[in-house]
């Protein structure tokens, strides 16, 4: 019997301990899964005789080698910070380990470490990074397989509403990490390649530029730059393209209006307030407003970003509750970021009965037999609820599929990597397509 042991039962796990259970039973593994509140595991598991619960704490030394050595797998659904502690252990223990998270600078570290123990450290496998590296490569590898000189590539993932579910005029809720959306961007520049110019957006630019794509049968999205956009061009094998861009979607509109409270200084984590206990909502957008005897906050937001009162963008910003009088957050000492994520999630954390969708878009532009050609390549999941959304599942299944890679094929490919190569991504996007996550492709010109 193997034993995978799976670090964290959050709301993003539910999808993979599904499908692991499911292979539990069909190729006799055991599933242990570490949690500080094993009752959440325990819920999870319901009444599986392939799974058990333990409580596990990844700060404890002891208590993380021990159950890394007693198992054959790991799969770390931790914070990205996490994750440098278990692959030593994994390391150590010569035990494969798969995350979903972004390599760091510190697992990249480990690479020789886990080829001479004889072991992978599997990861970015969930939606993005991960489906969308394995829908790139693929399109990428079939068509230099073709002869083809790819010289221009663009890429946009996005969770958001699914359309049942878009009831806001941000178009927006938060079916993922609420703070990680507050502060995305902040603390580097984004960077990315055109036309064989390298540039770059500060943070509080970012929202203002933009770019507009149609996607079949779900309309239009705005997509913004993400930090680096050149990290992969070697990975992807395009070190002489000459635009390399990955960026991530929203709906119309949301740019525009999620650029005022950059502007304003709401989303900055970087200092404190002095009395934001007792600010009301108002009262916080206001303390980022030049000072009138008369003027009341919606004139002054709307002169100072140049916008009729009655604009979108206001609308918007009213909808969200910032100019109201009668709430206050509550929160003492607390960062701008902290108030504001405080306001969102009273409107925009999703109903119970709500549901979400990935949206993925891949654009390659390429001379083949002296020609200029250009393929579009993109990818829909719904989610079914909050439990099985899309995001538990397109981040759980390449997870667990991974996993099963390695303990069950593994395709002799060791140390610190991501699914670039066809070993890796061919089987698991063959997987995904019998759980209905597949990618469709459009030939343009």
């Amino acid at each position: 019997m193997k034993k995978i042991l799976l670090i964290g039962a959050g709301r993003s796990a539910s999808t993979l301990i599904e499908y692991l259970l499911q292979k539990a039973a069909e190729l006799n593994w055991h599933i242990t899964i570490g949690e500080l509140n094993p009752e959440t595991a325990r819920e999870k598991i319901g009444n599986s005789p392939y799974a058990s619960a333990l409580l596990f704490d990844a700060t404890d030394e002891q208590v993380r080698s021990s159950a890394v050595e007693n198992h054959d797998l790991i799969i770390s659904m931790l914070p990205a910070t996490m994750h440098v502690p278990v692959a030593k252990d994994c390391i150590r223990f010569k035990k494969h380990m798969v995350t979903a998270s972004y390599v760091s600078d510190e697992m990249k570290l480990l690479d020789e470490a886990a080829k001479q123990a004889g072991i992978t450290l599997l990861n970015e496998m969930g939606v993005d990074p991960g489906i969308d590296h394995m829908s790139a490569m693929k399109v990428l590898d079939e068509l230099r397989a073709e002869g083809a000189d790819i010289f221009h590539f663009e890429t946009f993932t996005g969770g958001l509403p699914a359309p049942e579910s878009d009831d806001n005029p941000w178009h927006y809720k938060f079916f993922w990490n609420p703070k990680n959306v507050v502060l995305a961007g902040q603390g580097s520049a984004s960077k990315f390649l055109h036309e064989g110019r390298f540039k770059y957006i500060p943070y509080q630019r970012v929202f203002r530029r933009t770019e507009r794509v149609n996607v079949p049968g779900f309309g239009e999205f705005e997509g913004y730059a993400n930090r680096d956009s050149l990290k992969y061009r070697e990975a992807y094998g395009l070190q002489h393209a000459k635009t390399i861009y990955r960026g991530t979607f929203r709906r119309p509109g949301y740019s525009r209006s999620w650029n005022i409270l950059v502007q304003l200084g709401a989303t900055d984590d970087s200092f404190t307030m002095e009395g934001s206990e007792n600010m009301s909502n108002r009262d916080f957008i206001n303390s980022f407003l030049y000072y009138h005897p008369t003027d009341s906050v919606e004139t002054k937001v709307a002169q100072q970003f140049h916008l009729d009162l009655d604009s979108d963008e206001m609308m918007r910003l009213e909808w969200l509750g910032l100019f109201r009088e009668d709430e206050k957050p509550g929160l003492k000492n607390a960062t701008p970021a902290q108030m504001l994520l405080n306001i969102l999630e009273k409107r925009w954390t999703p109903g119970p009965e709500d549901k979400d969708m990935i949206v993925m878009w891949h654009r390659f532009v390429y001379m083949l037999n002296g020609e200029k050609r250009e393929k579009h390549s993109y990818l829909v999941t719904l989610g079914d609820n909050r439990i099985h959304s899309a995001m538990s599942k397109t981040v759980g299944l390449p997870t667990g599929i991974g996993a099963k890679l390695l303990l069950e094929n593994h395709p002799g490919i060791f140390g610190v990597i991501i699914p670039v190569m066809p070993e890796i991504y061919l089987p698991v996007l063959n997987e995904l397509e019998e759980f209905d996550i597949k990618t469709e492709e459009r030939q343009i010109l």
